[in-house]
């Protein structure tokens, strides 16, 4: 196998010439950086990443870690999306990308810190994490660089990028209230996201907007998935049938409603108006086609990808990035029937 003291020795130079040309320092003429890069193409050198990085203490590697990844998970595409983004950044970059996920057992074994270290990853992305998550304190105490998804935490090693979801939310709901409903109900996911926070608090400033009537029991809980959306549904719609509209913090949340609606003989939109959060590819397959609110899922990625080799080259200032949403009106909500 060549190595560098092969290119050394054709090229007539040292080997310490050799390695920092082959490592970008500034202090190598043009002329001798491209005489050393042509020799090293002509002798096929392939450099030892491992040994490069034990070096220089940088493995240029970042890595991609997913919590509560599950068969789930599947259906609504995210993370799939968001890891697409990540990568689209990252293959442009000179980093690799590698994904590992947590777990609370896992979590029970090592620290965050001895994680990362492990995988020896310069930076990390993380999704899908719970704000209950043990391992978030952590993330903020290291010195390792983090860029959260949809966490809203901020240190100097720490940036975030998420969606206007307050935002987002309340497009949603003044849809609904556009349509002339007036009796809405919500299927949030869980108190330990901080999407479902967020959306909730656009869910009732919409209401207050309007000069609608704030019902805290018109809230049910749907975990972020089609079964539990579903059973979240047939709560609402049995206790307080006099609900019009449904909004849903998540897709998969509505898909499940809407199975729950046909179930209980209203049809939607007819006798119930149902919009999501996500705009996931099945939202624009079920019937009806589902009315939601559309995030930039790719993109999360892509800039979580792009802000986290910022922080690792010292190229930039921000450690927050919102992103917009969009309304994408379909089939599923309709005018209240008066």
């Amino acid at each position: 196998m060549t190595t560098i003291k092969d290119i050394a020795k054709k090229a007539g130079v040292s080997v310490t010439t050799v390695s920092r040309a082959l490592n970008g320092y500034s202090d190598v003429s043009e002329s001798t950086r491209k005489k050393i890069a042509q020799v090293a193409k002509e002798l096929n050198y392939s450099p030892n990443s491992l040994a490069r990085s034990l070096v220089m203490k940088k493995s240029q590697t970042i890595g991609l870690l997913v919590s509560g990844f599950t068969k789930e998970s599947v259906k609504d595409n995210f993370m799939v999306e968001v890891l697409a983004g990540v990568n689209e950044y990252v293959s442009g970059s000179n980093y690799d990308l590698i994904l590992f996920n947590t777990n609370s057992s896992k979590q029970r074994e090592k620290t965050y810190t001895q994680l990362c270290r492990e995988r020896r990853v310069d930076g990390v992305i993380i999704q899908g994490i719970r704000t209950d998550d043990p391992y978030l304190k952590e993330v903020v105490e290291s010195d390792i660089p983090c860029v959260l998804i949809d966490i809203p935490l901020e240190s100097d090693h720490v940036s975030h990028v998420t969606t206007d979801n307050v935002l987002g939310a309340e497009k949603a709901v003044k849809h609904l209230i556009h349509l002339g409903h007036e009796k809405i109900g919500m299927i949030n996911g869980h108190e330990f996201a901080f999407v479902s926070r967020e959306r909730l608090q656009g869910y009732q400033k919409a209401l207050d907007k309007a000069g609608l009537a704030f019902h805290p029991e018109y809230i049910a809980d749907g975990e972020f998935t089609e079964e539990k959306g579903k059973e979240a549904a047939f709560q609402l719609l049995r206790n307080h049938p006099e609900i019009t509209a449904l909004f849903c913090a998540s897709d998969l949340m509505a898909i499940g409603a809407m199975t729950a609606a046909k179930e209980l003989n209203r049809q939607v939109p007819a006798d119930l108006s149902i919009i999501g959060y996500d705009d996931i590819l099945l939202a624009s397959y079920v019937s009806p086609k589902l009315t939601t609110i559309a995030q930039n899922k790719f993109g999360l990625g892509y800039e979580a990808a792009r802000l986290l080799i910022g922080l690792l080259q010292n190229e930039t200032d921000t450690h927050r990035l919102v992103m917009k949403t969009e309304l994408m009106e379909r089939e599923s909500t309709a005018k209240v029937k008066k």
